[in-house]
């Protein structure tokens, strides 16, 4: 209880339950980019039709599901009580000076940031997860998560592909600033690796969302087949 009470009424322990649903969501961020980059083979999505069957019917995948949705509610949660309580610290403490003295633009708007990436992920689990999980039409054979990919980005998505691109840019400065403040959280904060967490930081907030926004827009610019 005095564990539950630490990450939900105290402002360190919320950083700390922010830090480790972050950290967590970045695995899947990883693993998933990984999956969809299989497309790239443009082999007609056969490589990544079977990547996506594996991770859709693998107990273990689907149990880790579970988790990934409680830890992205409860990202979500705590990241927006955090913008609001650390939006009224600053109205009160740089009422006569300016606040974005020492930061970027993009750490002090997470809240917006994150809740652009939430209607984007709406979004996108309306497009393919509700689809593959709780319709036929891919476990019967109708249509396969390659071909609803097509559908979803081809010649007449251009808006969904707008939509996409713009939640992968929302997601890459998110990453910019969650991805090293993660670790500072959990305390994993040292001059000797900083740096090295920073370059890791930077190079997975720009590649990720960058292989993300490629697919869609190189379905419906018909580089794949």
């Amino acid at each position: 209880m005095k564990v539950l009470s630490f990450l939900f009424n105290s402002s360190i322990g919320r950083k700390f339950a922010m830090a480790l649903t972050g950290i967590f969501l970045i695995t899947f961020l990883l693993v998933h980019c990984g999956v969809n980059a299989t497309i790239f083979f443009n082999d007609g999505g056969e490589t990544f039709n079977e990547a996506a069957e594996f991770m859709g019917t693998n107990w273990l995948i689907r149990t880790m599901e579970i988790g990934l949705f409680i830890g992205l509610l409860w990202h979500i949660f705590q990241g927006l009580w955090l913008w609001q309580n650390n939006g009224m610290r600053r109205k009160q403490k740089y009422g006569k000076s300016a606040g974005n003295a020492n930061s970027t633009w993009y750490s002090r708007s997470m809240g917006l940031l994150g809740t652009l990436l939430l209607l984007f992920l709406v979004l996108h689990l309306k497009h393919f997860w509700i689809v593959s999980r709780f319709t036929d039409e891919i476990t019967s054979g109708q249509e396969t998560l390659y071909g609803e990919m097509m559908e979803v980005f081809g010649a007449d998505g251009l808006i969904s592909v707008v939509v996409y691109v713009l939640g992968c840019i929302s997601l890459s400065y998110h990453l910019l600033h969650g991805f090293q403040s993660a670790f500072q959280s959990l305390g994993i904060n040292h001059p000797a690796y900083n740096p090295i967490i920073k370059s890791l930081g930077f190079g997975f907030s720009i590649i990720v969302p960058l292989i993300f926004a490629a697919m869609p827009l190189a379905m419906h610019l018909g580089l794949l087949q």
